[in-house]
Protein backbone atom coordinates (compact mmCIF):
# COMPACT_ATOMS: atom_id res chain seq x y z
CA UNK A 1 0.00 0.00 0.00
CA UNK A 2 0.97 3.61 -0.54
CA UNK A 3 -0.51 6.56 1.35
CA UNK A 4 -0.05 10.28 1.09
CA UNK A 5 1.22 12.03 4.20
CA UNK A 6 0.53 15.68 5.03
CA UNK A 7 0.71 17.59 8.30
CA UNK A 8 -0.11 21.21 8.92
CA UNK A 9 2.55 23.25 10.67
CA UNK A 10 0.93 22.92 14.10
CA UNK A 11 1.18 19.13 13.92
CA UNK A 12 4.78 18.80 12.78
CA UNK A 13 6.74 21.31 14.87
CA UNK A 14 8.69 20.05 17.87
CA UNK A 15 9.61 16.57 19.10
CA UNK A 16 6.19 16.07 20.74
CA UNK A 17 4.13 17.13 17.72
CA UNK A 18 1.25 14.94 16.59
CA UNK A 19 3.11 13.79 13.48
CA UNK A 20 6.16 12.65 15.41
CA UNK A 21 4.09 11.00 18.15
CA UNK A 22 2.23 9.03 15.50
CA UNK A 23 5.41 8.05 13.66
CA UNK A 24 7.20 6.89 16.81
CA UNK A 25 4.25 4.86 18.06
CA UNK A 26 3.31 3.31 14.73
CA UNK A 27 6.70 2.87 13.04
CA UNK A 28 6.93 -0.91 13.70
CA UNK A 29 3.40 -1.40 12.43
CA UNK A 30 3.96 0.75 9.36
CA UNK A 31 7.11 -1.21 8.57
CA UNK A 32 5.31 -4.53 8.99
CA UNK A 33 2.57 -3.35 6.63
CA UNK A 34 5.18 -2.19 4.10
CA UNK A 35 3.30 1.07 3.82
CA UNK A 36 4.98 3.61 1.54
CA UNK A 37 4.39 7.22 2.58
CA UNK A 38 4.44 9.94 -0.06
CA UNK A 39 5.04 12.99 2.09
CA UNK A 40 4.78 16.69 1.36
CA UNK A 41 7.77 18.86 2.22
CA UNK A 42 7.04 19.85 5.81
CA UNK A 43 6.08 16.34 6.92
CA UNK A 44 9.02 14.80 5.09
CA UNK A 45 11.50 17.23 6.64
CA UNK A 46 10.15 16.77 10.18
CA UNK A 47 10.36 12.98 10.01
CA UNK A 48 13.77 13.01 8.33
CA UNK A 49 15.15 15.33 11.02
CA UNK A 50 14.36 12.73 13.69
CA UNK A 51 15.29 9.79 11.44
CA UNK A 52 11.82 8.29 11.57
CA UNK A 53 10.32 5.97 8.94
CA UNK A 54 13.60 5.68 7.03
CA UNK A 55 13.10 3.85 3.78
CA UNK A 56 9.35 4.38 3.76
CA UNK A 57 9.24 8.10 2.96
CA UNK A 58 9.00 9.44 -0.57
CA UNK A 59 9.09 13.24 -1.00
CA UNK A 60 6.54 14.83 -3.30
CA UNK A 61 7.57 18.48 -2.86
CA UNK A 62 6.46 21.44 -0.79
CA UNK A 63 3.03 22.94 -1.05
CA UNK A 64 4.33 25.94 -2.98
CA UNK A 65 5.85 23.51 -5.48
CA UNK A 66 2.61 21.63 -5.98
CA UNK A 67 3.24 18.74 -3.60
CA UNK A 68 -0.35 18.59 -2.39
CA UNK A 69 -1.63 18.88 -5.95
CA UNK A 70 0.46 15.84 -6.90
CA UNK A 71 -1.20 13.86 -4.13
CA UNK A 72 -4.62 14.82 -5.50
CA UNK A 73 -3.65 13.46 -8.91
CA UNK A 74 -2.28 10.26 -7.43
CA UNK A 75 -5.41 9.75 -5.34
CA UNK A 76 -7.30 9.74 -8.63
CA UNK A 77 -4.87 7.22 -10.12
CA UNK A 78 -1.93 9.42 -11.08
CA UNK A 79 -0.21 9.45 -14.43
CA UNK A 80 0.74 5.77 -14.23
CA UNK A 81 -0.74 2.79 -12.33
CA UNK A 82 2.26 2.51 -10.01
CA UNK A 83 1.76 6.12 -8.89
CA UNK A 84 -1.73 5.59 -7.48
CA UNK A 85 -2.24 6.10 -3.76
CA UNK A 86 -4.50 4.04 -1.49
CA UNK A 87 -5.36 6.81 0.97
CA UNK A 88 -3.92 9.74 2.88
CA UNK A 89 -2.97 10.71 6.41
CA UNK A 90 -3.57 14.46 6.60
CA UNK A 91 -3.19 15.91 10.09
CA UNK A 92 -5.36 18.99 9.71
CA UNK A 93 -5.21 22.19 11.73
CA UNK A 94 -8.68 23.65 11.11
CA UNK A 95 -7.52 27.23 11.68
CA UNK A 96 -4.63 26.93 9.23
CA UNK A 97 -5.77 28.90 6.15
CA UNK A 98 -4.33 26.24 3.83
CA UNK A 99 -6.98 23.80 5.12
CA UNK A 100 -9.51 25.48 2.82
CA UNK A 101 -7.22 25.83 -0.19
CA UNK A 102 -8.62 24.14 -3.33
CA UNK A 103 -5.94 21.44 -3.33
CA UNK A 104 -6.73 20.46 0.27
CA UNK A 105 -10.44 20.24 -0.48
CA UNK A 106 -9.78 18.39 -3.75
CA UNK A 107 -7.64 15.81 -1.93
CA UNK A 108 -10.48 15.05 0.46
CA UNK A 109 -13.00 14.94 -2.39
CA UNK A 110 -10.96 12.48 -4.45
CA UNK A 111 -10.62 10.20 -1.44
CA UNK A 112 -14.39 10.21 -0.99
CA UNK A 113 -15.07 9.67 -4.70
CA UNK A 114 -12.71 6.70 -4.90
CA UNK A 115 -13.62 5.23 -1.51
CA UNK A 116 -10.13 5.71 -0.09
CA UNK A 117 -9.30 6.61 3.53
CA UNK A 118 -8.91 10.30 4.34
CA UNK A 119 -7.53 10.27 7.88
CA UNK A 120 -7.46 13.76 9.37
CA UNK A 121 -6.74 13.39 13.10
CA UNK A 122 -4.02 11.95 15.31
CA UNK A 123 -6.52 9.55 16.89
CA UNK A 124 -7.64 8.51 13.42
CA UNK A 125 -4.09 7.95 12.19
CA UNK A 126 -3.32 5.77 15.20
CA UNK A 127 -6.56 3.87 14.77
CA UNK A 128 -6.19 3.31 11.04
CA UNK A 129 -2.79 1.68 11.43
CA UNK A 130 -4.37 -0.62 14.03
CA UNK A 131 -7.24 -1.34 11.61
CA UNK A 132 -4.84 -2.41 8.87
CA UNK A 133 -2.66 -4.43 11.26
CA UNK A 134 -5.69 -6.25 12.66
CA UNK A 135 -7.10 -7.01 9.23
CA UNK A 136 -3.67 -8.29 8.15
CA UNK A 137 -3.43 -10.59 11.17
CA UNK A 138 -0.60 -8.50 12.67
CA UNK A 139 -2.58 -7.61 15.77
CA UNK A 140 0.38 -8.02 18.12
CA UNK A 141 1.91 -4.86 16.65
CA UNK A 142 -1.05 -2.66 17.64
CA UNK A 143 0.21 -0.04 20.08
CA UNK A 144 -1.41 0.36 23.52
CA UNK A 145 -2.51 3.90 22.61
CA UNK A 146 -5.08 2.45 20.21
CA UNK A 147 -6.88 0.27 22.76
CA UNK A 148 -9.23 3.06 23.95
CA UNK A 149 -10.18 3.77 20.34
CA UNK A 150 -11.70 0.30 20.10
CA UNK A 151 -13.48 0.49 23.49
CA UNK A 152 -16.85 1.20 21.91
CA UNK A 153 -18.77 0.82 25.17
CA UNK A 154 -17.34 4.14 26.37
CA UNK A 155 -17.94 6.04 23.13
CA UNK A 156 -20.72 7.72 21.19
CA UNK A 157 -20.93 7.37 17.41
CA UNK A 158 -22.50 9.81 14.95
CA UNK A 159 -24.15 8.28 11.87
CA UNK A 160 -24.59 10.87 9.13
CA UNK A 161 -25.43 10.35 5.45
CA UNK A 162 -26.35 12.57 2.55
CA UNK A 163 -29.54 11.80 0.63
CA UNK A 164 -27.95 9.66 -2.08
CA UNK A 165 -26.19 7.52 0.52
CA UNK A 166 -28.91 7.07 3.14
CA UNK A 167 -29.75 3.61 1.79
CA UNK A 168 -26.09 2.64 2.11
CA UNK A 169 -25.98 3.94 5.69
CA UNK A 170 -29.03 1.90 6.66
CA UNK A 171 -27.52 -1.16 4.95
CA UNK A 172 -24.19 -0.63 6.74
CA UNK A 173 -25.91 -0.24 10.10
CA UNK A 174 -28.00 -3.38 9.52
CA UNK A 175 -24.93 -5.38 8.45
CA UNK A 176 -22.95 -4.26 11.51
CA UNK A 177 -25.85 -3.85 13.91
CA UNK A 178 -24.26 -5.81 16.74
CA UNK A 179 -21.00 -3.86 16.48
CA UNK A 180 -22.72 -0.47 16.39
CA UNK A 181 -25.01 -1.47 19.25
CA UNK A 182 -21.93 -1.80 21.46
CA UNK A 183 -21.50 1.98 21.50
CA UNK A 184 -22.68 3.73 24.65
CA UNK A 185 -24.84 5.86 22.37
CA UNK A 186 -25.52 6.79 18.77
CA UNK A 187 -26.61 10.12 17.30
CA UNK A 188 -27.76 11.09 13.83
CA UNK A 189 -29.24 13.91 11.82
CA UNK A 190 -33.00 13.93 11.22
CA UNK A 191 -34.06 11.68 8.35
CA UNK A 192 -31.09 9.34 8.67
CA UNK A 193 -31.82 8.88 12.37
CA UNK A 194 -35.48 8.08 11.80
CA UNK A 195 -34.60 5.44 9.21
CA UNK A 196 -31.96 3.93 11.50
CA UNK A 197 -34.43 3.71 14.37
CA UNK A 198 -36.96 1.99 12.12
CA UNK A 199 -34.27 -0.51 11.11
CA UNK A 200 -33.28 -1.15 14.74
CA UNK A 201 -36.88 -1.64 15.88
CA UNK A 202 -37.42 -4.11 13.04
CA UNK A 203 -34.48 -6.11 14.42
CA UNK A 204 -35.94 -6.33 17.91
CA UNK A 205 -34.53 -3.23 19.56
CA UNK A 206 -37.01 -2.16 22.30
CA UNK A 207 -39.77 -0.11 20.70
CA UNK A 208 -39.82 2.32 23.61
CA UNK A 209 -36.11 3.09 23.25
CA UNK A 210 -34.58 4.91 20.25
CA UNK A 211 -31.47 3.24 18.89
CA UNK A 212 -30.15 6.66 17.84
CA UNK A 213 -30.80 10.10 19.25
CA UNK A 214 -32.07 12.27 16.39
CA UNK A 215 -31.00 15.87 15.97
CA UNK A 216 -32.17 18.31 13.29
CA UNK A 217 -31.74 17.47 9.63
CA UNK A 218 -28.47 18.67 8.15
CA UNK A 219 -29.87 21.79 6.43
CA UNK A 220 -31.64 22.80 9.65
CA UNK A 221 -28.51 22.56 11.80
CA UNK A 222 -28.09 18.89 12.69
CA UNK A 223 -24.48 18.83 11.52
CA UNK A 224 -23.73 21.79 13.79
CA UNK A 225 -25.40 20.11 16.75
CA UNK A 226 -23.27 17.00 16.29
CA UNK A 227 -20.21 19.22 15.84
CA UNK A 228 -20.81 20.63 19.32
CA UNK A 229 -20.91 17.10 20.74
CA UNK A 230 -17.57 16.42 19.04
CA UNK A 231 -16.04 19.61 20.42
CA UNK A 232 -17.21 18.66 23.92
CA UNK A 233 -15.66 15.17 23.41
CA UNK A 234 -19.12 13.66 23.86
CA UNK A 235 -18.91 12.00 20.42
CA UNK A 236 -15.76 10.06 19.52
CA UNK A 237 -16.64 8.43 16.18
CA UNK A 238 -18.18 10.14 13.16
CA UNK A 239 -19.33 7.81 10.38
CA UNK A 240 -20.17 10.26 7.61
CA UNK A 241 -21.23 8.95 4.20
CA UNK A 242 -20.66 11.94 1.95
CA UNK A 243 -21.95 12.53 -1.56
CA UNK A 244 -19.24 14.50 -3.41
CA UNK A 245 -21.26 14.81 -6.62
CA UNK A 246 -24.09 17.08 -5.50
CA UNK A 247 -23.94 20.80 -4.75
CA UNK A 248 -25.14 21.24 -1.17
CA UNK A 249 -26.80 24.39 0.09
CA UNK A 250 -25.61 23.68 3.62
CA UNK A 251 -21.98 23.07 2.62
CA UNK A 252 -20.79 25.38 5.42
CA UNK A 253 -22.49 23.16 8.02
CA UNK A 254 -20.85 20.05 6.56
CA UNK A 255 -17.42 21.68 6.67
CA UNK A 256 -18.12 22.85 10.21
CA UNK A 257 -18.62 19.23 11.33
CA UNK A 258 -15.46 18.11 9.58
CA UNK A 259 -13.47 20.95 11.14
CA UNK A 260 -14.87 20.13 14.58
CA UNK A 261 -13.50 16.60 14.16
CA UNK A 262 -10.08 18.06 13.35
CA UNK A 263 -10.30 20.33 16.40
CA UNK A 264 -10.69 17.21 18.56
CA UNK A 265 -7.50 15.67 17.11
CA UNK A 266 -6.66 13.45 20.04
CA UNK A 267 -10.14 12.12 20.77
CA UNK A 268 -12.15 11.76 17.56
CA UNK A 269 -11.97 9.73 14.37
CA UNK A 270 -14.01 10.02 11.19
CA UNK A 271 -14.88 7.59 8.39
CA UNK A 272 -16.02 9.34 5.23
CA UNK A 273 -17.05 6.48 2.95
CA UNK A 274 -18.86 3.13 3.19
CA UNK A 275 -15.62 1.38 2.16
CA UNK A 276 -13.67 2.99 4.99
CA UNK A 277 -16.41 2.27 7.53
CA UNK A 278 -16.64 -1.40 6.54
CA UNK A 279 -12.87 -1.79 6.78
CA UNK A 280 -13.03 -0.41 10.32
CA UNK A 281 -16.00 -2.61 11.26
CA UNK A 282 -14.17 -5.67 9.96
CA UNK A 283 -11.25 -4.90 12.27
CA UNK A 284 -13.55 -4.29 15.25
CA UNK A 285 -15.26 -7.66 14.73
CA UNK A 286 -11.87 -9.36 14.69
CA UNK A 287 -10.76 -7.23 17.60
CA UNK A 288 -7.24 -5.88 18.13
CA UNK A 289 -5.40 -8.60 19.97
CA UNK A 290 -7.50 -11.33 18.35
CA UNK A 291 -5.99 -13.36 15.49
CA UNK A 292 -7.51 -12.76 12.06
Amino acid sequence: MNFGLVAHRLHRLGPDSSLLRWARACEPGLQALGLGLHATGGAYDALSKYKLLDGQLHPVGNGRDGGLMRLVSRMAGGLAPQAALDGVFFLVDPVDPTSIYPEAQALKRQCVIHGKPFVSTLAGAMEWVAVELTNAGLHTLCVPETAPLFALESQVAALVAHDALKDQMVAFAAEHFDTLSRFAGRVATGTTGKRLNDMAWSRGWPQTQPWVTCYQSGPLGGDAQIAELVLDQRCQKVIFFEDPHVARQHEADIQLLERAVCSAQHATTCFNTPTMARRWAQAVMRGPGTPA
